[in-house]
């Protein structure tokens, strides 16, 4: 059975930090593309940032190239994003998703095979 469990996620003020993890259980981890995505009340999900299997190539939205990054471990089974410079327009809940793909990266909900359950992310101002 295959499990993503998100953690990290919390309230902070605006400029600050927060890292997000992601573990993962029940497949071979390494193999795969592994992407996080958002979703804000009455938005729809989107995608923030993937990195693929070997961790060498990366993507993100453009609103947060140069604040998040995104890492993965795969020795651990772990994906993380480290967000800074948070805003308030980056309130959400936060997926961590796995695209059983060892391709790019891709950025559509529809690509990801699995999801984890979400962790909250309120940023104040």
């Amino acid at each position: 059975q295959v499990q993503l469990v998100e953690s990290g996620g919390g309230l902070v003020q605006a400029g600050g930090s927060l890292r997000l993890s992601c573990a993962a259980s029940g497949l071979t981890f390494s193999m795969y593309t592994m992407g996080w995505f958002r979703q804000a009340p009455g938005k729809e999900r989107e995608f923030v940032s993937g990195i693929t299997w070997s961790g060498a190539t990366t993507d993100y939205k453009d609103s947060v190239k140069g604040r998040f990054t995104i890492s993965r471990d795969n020795a651990k089974n772990t994906v993380s994003l480290q967000m800074n410079s948070l805003k308030p327009e980056d309130t959400a809940v936060y997926y961590c998703a796995l695209d059983r793909w060892a391709g790019p990266v891709r950025r559509r909900i529809v690509e990801y095979d699995y999801w984890g359950q979400g962790t909250q992310v309120t940023v104040s101002s």
